[in-house]
């Protein structure tokens, strides 16, 4: 449940709108929801501003189908990371509403009609790390950031990235997701005052080691300001930066 629907429920129940006893049904529920396969924590928004996030990688399609259909009907923002179009199909069967982002790989919804705050920028080093990058921007967008994104401007030409400079400098907070030698984040670190969160990915030949050799070389990076998150995550960076901005530009 999140901020707003609570406080509606409140005000209603002030206004004579809805009974005690309907309100204290409707919370009951509100900490977590079992399932057979799953414990849904449906407080997660009120504690940290945002609902649980559904990764469907290993989990069955009737198994997320359940899963969104619930926090759906509790939640005005879902999310769906790692999907496949079937586990999506079998979703969207039970939420009409949601939406697919093949790129992403990534079913979502968006009821919550506010207005989305600039500030996030992301990075793509090559078309190839496209997938990862695009997850990041799903996710600060279903946060609430207005999401500029720059495409294949890795250090191989680097005026390609040196173009957009203003967008860069204006930023309060950059994703930058680069394989090969992951060196993108350190060039981005060294061009503005604001935190670079670098996502490593599994772009590259043989000696790349699925990601390990960009996320040694953003790890040490020596520019500062920029913080690293996992081989992949896409989601942890969009997650980290839609953090940073609410905080940022409130």
């Amino acid at each position: 449940m999140s901020e707003a629907r609570l406080r509606a429920l409140l005000c209603a129940v002030r206004d004579g709108d809805a009974d005690i006893d309907d309100a204290l049904a409707r919370l009951r529920q509100l900490p977590f929801e079992s399932l057979e396969h799953a414990t849904l924590d449906h407080h997660r928004q009120l504690r940290q501003g945002f609902p649980e996030v559904i990764f469907c990688q290993g989990k069955t399609a009737g198994q997320v189908a359940a899963i969104a259909e619930r926090l759906a009907a509790r939640s005005d923002v879902v999310l769906g990371t790692r999907a496949t179009p079937e586990q999506f199909a079998a979703a969207q069967s039970r939420v009409p509403s949601l939406q697919w982002n093949e790129l992403a790989a990534a079913f979502w919804l968006d009821r919550s009609e506010r207005p989305l705050v600039p500030g996030v920028v992301v990075i793509s080093a090559g078309t190839s790390d496209l997938p990862v990058a695009e997850e990041a921007r799903l996710t600060a967008t279903l946060m609430g950031s207005r999401v500029e994104s720059i495409c294949d401007v890795g250090v191989a030409g680097l005026h390609r990235v040196l173009h957009h400079l203003p967008t860069i400098q204006e930023a309060s907070v950059l994703v930058v997701a680069a394989g090969m030698e992951g060196a993108l984040p350190s060039v981005v670190a060294g061009l503005t005052q604001a935190p670079v969160i670098a996502v490593p990915t599994s772009v590259g030949y043989g000696a790349s080691f699925g990601g390990l050799a960009a996320l040694l070389g953003m790890l040490n990076s020596c520019a500062n300001g920029v913080t690293v998150v996992n081989i992949d995550n896409g989601f942890g960076a969009g997650y980290s930066a839609g953090l940073i901005n609410q905080r940022t530009r409130a």
